[in-house]
This record gives structure tokens, C-alpha cells and sequence, in this order.
């Protein structure tokens, strides 16, 4: 039984750039404001899908009572979340307007 050897870096990363002091490196993912855009539209569609879960239990019984307390559930902490981001974000802001140059 051999072990394989371990593949240089170089290998295992297709693009291997050295990164420039003050240069961005290369983007792998969403962008920041693309995050923020995605996580405000899943905290709208889950509140919209409360809403409509509520406002349906409230006409008919048969949406069952666990299926609304469990939307409002996640709908709140979805919600929670996105007021600690922008907490967080706001006080990003306000430390970095507080910086004397």
C-alpha cells in the first residue's frame, strides 16, 4: 500500500497570482452587495410567506397551527439577523468616519 504524495500548491490552485500590495485579488464568490441584496430578498420572501400563512390560518383551519408558528419563527430570526448586520454595518461606518488621518 503506497501513500500518494502531496501535490504542490500550484497544483491544487488553478490561479495561482501573486497579489499586489493594494491590488484585489480575484473574486471567487458573490460580491458583498450581492450577499447583502440575497439575504434582504430571503428575509422579505419569508416574512410575505408568514403573512400569508397567518392571514390564511386566520380565514381557514385547515393550515395547521404548527406550519404558522413555525414561518413566524423563522421569519423573526431571519429578521434579527438582518438588524445585527446592520447594526454591525452602521457601527463599521460610524468607527471608520470617527478615524483621524
Amino acid at each position: 500500500m503506497s501513500i500518494p504524495a502531496i501535490a504542490p500548491i500550484s497544483a491544487v490552485t488553478h490561479t495561482a497570482q501573486a497579489v499586489q500590495p493594494g491590488a484585489a485579488g480575484p473574486a471567487n464568490g458573490p460580491s458583498f452587495v450581492e450577499m447583502l441584496s440575497n439575504g434582504l430578498s430571503v428575509t422579505e420572501a419569508k416574512l410575505a410567506k408568514a403573512d400569508e400563512l397567518v392571514a390564511q390560518f386566520a380565514i381557514d383551519d385547515s393550515i395547521p397551527v404548527h406550519r404558522v408558528t413555525y414561518a413566524l419563527e423563522e421569519a423573526r430570526i431571519s429578521f434579527e439577523l438582518m438588524l445585527q448586520v446592520r447594526n454591525r454595518l452602521l457601527e463599521g461606518t460610524q468607527q471608520l468616519m470617527n478615524m483621524q488621518l
